[in-house]
């Protein structure tokens, strides 16, 4: 009879082994616990791990361990081209990615997990019904199902783990009146018309976001809210539609905008009420160009467009923490601000989100 030492040497003698003398199970956990930034270093060890870090089974592992990481993921138009790029935290690195096959304007994006999903969009003037998946994983793209009705500028948010699509269509007939609002659940597969009450079908959605599991989309005229729990309908406050200026984001329940008197402001839906988000002044610029945010993590980031040199511009990004004080005042603290990046003059930010990997 073989002695364990012994039998764990010949077990180990294996060429599939990825660390000697260890199980491969145990040895798999091991890798996903580095950060992924160290990745591109670890694949250079051998095939195996190279084959392993472009695993499925590899960011299972990631996320049962709770190691993955969130990451800004941001699209910025230059000229006519679509350019993506991630921003991998600690350290700082900006990664460019490959760009979306089929770019268009006024898509709407949602994010699953590790996939980021573009919906819709104008392509040669004509709304489009596609669907484009990026996997985040493996930085590949690929067609989803379509859309039941083409959209442009619409509304889209994540409740339950799947994505509520409101507007960026004209109900102009009983197609698109019908299909005004869909779901897509990724389980099946496919999208689903959601009956909705005829006054709330606005067609241009110029801002999202979902706030303690309903759905607030701003129009043209006012807003609306959908709570796909109950099914219900309804019109946003006049206090939130009086404060809601461009792309917003939510934190920790708090949905925080960015207004044109130059100050980022965080509305709370159960006390209805606007209040700036004070400790800031010191550390960013007066007015923020095209301003974009984004939770990463637990933090408030914000995407603008920075002045540069005549021919360039740049792209800066500051990371905020928050605190809520007992008086219910919002204090921001920064923990770092810096251009990320230069691209041409009159380039813009067209979105970011987060996704953690």
């Amino acid at each position: 009879m073989s002695s364990p030492s012994s039998s764990l040497s010949s077990s180990s003698s294996s060429s599939s082994d990825l660390i000697p003398y260890l199980p491969n199970d145990v040895a798999l956990q091991c890798i996903a616990r580095v950060p992924r930034y160290r990745h591109p270093h670890l694949s250079l060890v051998s095939k195996s791990w190279r084959s392993v870090l472009s695993s499925a089974v590899f960011f299972s592992t990631r996320s049962l361990l709770n190691c993955t990481q969130h990451s800004l993921y941001i699209i910025v138009r230059v000229n006519c081209d679509l350019k993506w790029f991630v921003v991998n935290q600690n350290p700082r690195i900006l990664v460019p990615l490959p760009s979306n096959p089929f770019p268009a304007i006024g898509s709407a994006f949602a994010a699953i997990e590790s996939k980021i999903f573009v919906l819709g969009g104008t392509v040669n003037d004509v709304a489009s019904p596609a669907v484009q998946i990026f996997d985040c994983r493996f930085g590949r793209w690929k067609l989803g199902p379509r859309m039941r009705v083409g959209r442009e500028f619409a509304a889209a948010g994540v409740i339950g783990r799947k994505i509520y699509v409101l507007g960026g269509c004209l109900a102009d007939s009983w197609a698109k009146s019908a299909n005004w609002a869909e779901v897509f659940d990724p389980a099946a597969e496919r999208w689903t018309a959601v009956e909705s009450p005829a006054e709330v079908r606005e067609k241009w959605m110029h801002a999202s976001a979902v706030v303690e599991e309903k759905i607030y989309a701003m129009a043209d005229r006012g807003g609306v809210v959908f709570a796909p729990g109950t099914a219900e309908w309804g019109v946003v406050s006049t206090k939130l539609d009086l404060g809601w200026r461009g792309r917003a984001c939510v934190v920790d329940g708090v949905l925080y905008c960015y207004d044109y008197l130059g100050k980022i402001r965080g509305f709370d839906v159960k006390e209805e009420m606007w209040k700036e988000l004070k400790g800031l002044e010191k550390g960013l610029p007066k007015f923020l160009c095209g301003a974009t945010m984004a939770n990463v993590g637990g933090s408030l980031v914000v995407l603008w467009e920075s002045k540069g040199n005549g021919k360039e511009m740049g792209i800066s990004c500051a990371e905020i923490t928050i605190q809520k004080l007992s008086d219910g005042s919002l204090c921001g603290s920064i923990l770092w601000s810096d251009v990320i990046l230069s691209v041409p003059a009159g380039s813009a930010i067209v979105h970011c989100l987060a996704v953690a990997v």
